[in-house]
């Protein structure tokens, strides 16, 4: 670190140049990416391989279907002369309205299954012209008027699945660049509280330009990655939000142990590249903690986690960079002259931290037992997780879309209609035969075979079949497994539930997979930075405990719904989304690390300096409690502006980790991580010598006389 500081300050224009035209060209790029993303999950599974056929045919079938309920005249039935040709003339109106919508209609089948209790309704189930698309709220507001329009005396409602889980929740979409202005004003905010001075804009400008860099990374890579594997939008998300909380929590580390030392009396020069080598040893190490935790998600067997994993690669690590290189480079050029007007103290411990270390070391058993206690209650909350999609009755209250599922559930068609099954029969002659077949089952309310050019392709056609319930949702029982048993050989059961439960199930077969690469590798990596055995071991368990936390507080709010009608003016969604938990898991298993490197790397050198543990305790948590504090509450505005998404996911994963970010920032850190420190006393420091060879770490050489009243373990002692 002392050959990286110094040379950056003696290069420093010439780093600074580099990172000017690496900031332009992220700003001309930047718009570009989301062009280059594709949207939807690949996987190697039995629905995916369905889905990949039926597009190229039929576009979006694979989609959840848009869905208009219409209701005939008082004495008036399907079969009613006059009531034909109003069903004819809405079909006629929606391919006008929208003439690559592709539709499944009783005007044009004639099915049993599209027709309502006492033949006095019926339903058009209506598809996306393209593969990857969604029936959006426009489309469906744009197909009912244009329905009424051509049948005036029907009553007509429309709904789909997403249009209950964005349209009733919410008003307008939420964007990249909205939330990342929120988390970034949020930030100055907290900066600004934290420094006093002007200095509280840097931070927030290292943040923009790690970001762009990132955007600039993502492009890149979007080129470099298969076919089999492309980039999904939502790394957009997760580059912005991640990229802007990790990169100011990383120049924060370093601006402070700045400060620090400009106030102990050293020069400008000496004061940067002492921040460096202290602060940016720890910088280093929390990049490459929480980069190999990202990067752990490239072992769960589907596109969009991978993806994900990827680029996560990139965003702690390009955060470090920036912080190691372009922000001491103007620390040196101009710190002094932003560090105006300078209302807070820069060298001092905090008195309240300092009273909080001391307070938690005189309780420390009481500080355990109450902060083990929380996680506890929480990760047996945790316990009860129930992994799916959202039920329909659970995504919205009240709106035009609720009042249609309403009135289809009203005229006796099941809620599964609105993931009706799409079913590919390679040879068309037996698509009646399989129709005929999938509409005996139980589990389902019916199967339709439209025909016409829209459904028939290269002698292939398609069968809907209709379930009970909706698939995918905890709710859905066995529909799935009935279509796929009764379906002969060759012909494909797809679908976006289907593909759900293939993910959910490709996704938890990895999960063990997952978690044991990044706890050894966690282990192992804070094991030679910290130089002990039983930190880093503690410090894994108590992050396994803190997500599980995490979990908990996702169940209680979006399973239970404890705050959903205050926050989101939703119900309970009555699942957990299948890839939050295993995201947050990756996520904040790195993430978290952060704060734990920040205070045990303080804790080290308090104790490396006095060979008390005691003193160790109090020096890092009175320097580093704001810091850490502060970090958290920035990465908690980031993420909880990213939680306002109308996409279910996304505001599942925004809003778990947000919560999880706080909860391992207050409970963990500062309350049992100074308590099991203290209660450990001297073992904290053991490192037997074959481990200490293993991980080729030197031998401790104390500079200051043994505490009296622990004798500290030197490395290599047995014990």
């Amino acid at each position: 670190m002392e050959k990286l500081s110094a040379w950056v300050i003696r290069h420093r224009l010439m780093v600074l140049a580099a990172w000017l035209v690496i900031t332009v060209v992220g700003i001309v790029v930047a718009p570009t990416v989301s062009s280059r993303l594709v949207s939807g999950t690949h996987l190697s599974s039995a629905a995916y391989t369905a889905d990949v056929q039926i597009a190229a045919g039929y576009g979006g079938a694979t989609s959840d279907p848009g869905v208009l309920a219409l209701g005939l005249p008082s004495g008036e039935t399907v079969s009613s002369p006059a009531a034909a040709t109003q069903l004819r003339a809405v079909d006629a109106a929606i391919e006008k309205a929208d003439p690559q919508v592709r539709l499944v209609s009783y005007a044009s089948t004639g099915a049993q299954a599209l027709v309502g209790r006492g033949s006095t309704s019926t339903v058009v189930l209506a598809y996306p012209p393209h593969d990857g698309d969604d029936m959006t709220t426009d489309q469906i507001d744009a197909l009912t008027h244009a329905a009424k329009a051509a049948a005036p005396s029907l009553s007509v409602s429309g709904t789909s699945l997403r249009a209950l889980e964005a349209g009733n929740t919410a008003s307008g979409n939420s964007t990249v660049t909205g939330e990342l202005i929120f988390g970034a004003l949020g930030a100055l905010i907290v900066l600004a509280w934290v420094f006093g001075s002007l200095l509280a804009a840097l931070p927030i400008i290292m943040a923009l330009i790690s970001v762009l860099t990132m955007q600039l990374l993502i492009y890149g890579l979007t080129y470099a990655m298969p076919s089999s594997s492309p980039l999904n939008p939502a790394v957009q998300y997760i580059v912005a939000l991640l990229g802007l909380g990790l990169s100011i929590d990383y120049s924060l580390l370093v601006v402070t142990r700045w400060r620090e030392e400009r106030a102990a009396g050293h020069e400008n020069a000496d004061a940067v590249r002492l921040a460096v080598k202290r602060a940016g040893h720890s910088v280093w190490f929390s990049g490459l903690v929480a980069s190999l935790g990202l990067f752990a998600l490239i072992v769960v067997p589907n596109s969009l986690v991978r993806g994900i994993g990827v680029s996560g690669l990139f965003i702690p690590s390009t955060a470090t960079l920036v912080a190691l290189t372009l922000l001491p480079a103007l620390l040196s050029k101009i710190g002094p002259r932003v560090d105006w007007p300078r209302r807070r103290s820069a060298g001092a411990a905090s008195r309240f931290w300092t009273g909080w270390a001391k307070l938690v070391i005189r309780r420390r058993i009481l500080a355990a037992v109450l902060g083990l206690g929380i996680l506890g209650v929480l990760a047996g909350v945790a316990a009860t997780i129930d992994i799916g999609l959202p039920a329909t009755a659970n995504l919205a209250t009240s709106g035009s879309y609720t009042d249609g599922l309403h009135t289809l559930e009203a005229d006796g068609f099941p809620a599964g209609t609105l993931t009706t099954v799409p079913v590919y029969v390679p040879h068309a002659a037996d698509a009646g035969a399989v129709a005929s077949s999938l509409s005996s089952l139980a589990s389902l309310h019916g199967a339709v075979a439209p025909t016409g050019s829209a459904w028939q392709h290269q002698g292939s056609a398609m069968v809907f079949a209709i379930p009970r319930f909706e698939v995918g949702t905890s709710q859905g029982g066995s529909s799935l497994a009935d279509i796929r048993h009764a379906v002969p050989s060759g012909v494909l059961v797809g679908g976006e539930g289907a593909v759900n439960i293939d993910l959910t199930n490709s996704t938890y077969g990895a999960f063990p997979i997952l978690f044991a690469v990044v706890a050894v590798v966690t282990f192992l990596l804070l094991a030679r930075g910290l130089k002990s055995i039983l930190l880093p071991a503690k410090a894994v368990l108590l992050n396994v405990l803190s997500v599980a936390a995490s979990y908990g507080l996702l169940v209680l709010v979006f399973q239970h719904g404890f705050g959903m009608q205050t926050l989101w003016g939703a119900r309970s969604y009555g699942a957990i989304d299948t890839l939050a938990p295993v995201l947050i898991f990756g996520f904040l298993f790195g993430v978290s690390m952060d704060y734990e490197v920040f205070i045990l790397s303080r804790v080290r050198e308090g104790y490396e300096r006095t060979r008390s543990t005691t003193a160790g305790i109090i020096e890092g948590v009175s320097r580093t409690g704001r810091l850490v504090t502060s970090a958290a509450l920035i990465l908690f505005l980031a993420l909880a502006s990213l939680s306002t998404a109308n996409d279910v996911t996304v505001r599942q994963i925004a809003a778990g980790l947000a919560a999880g970010v706080l909860l391992d920032a207050v409970v963990v850190r500062m309350l049992l991580l100074p308590a099991l420190v203290s209660l450990f006393g001297r073992l904290n420091w053991w490192m037997p010598g074959w481990a200490a060879r293993l991980l080729r770490i030197g031998p401790d050489t104390p500079s200051a006389a043994a505490d009296p009243e622990r004798e500290p373990l030197p490395i290599g002692d047995a014990g």
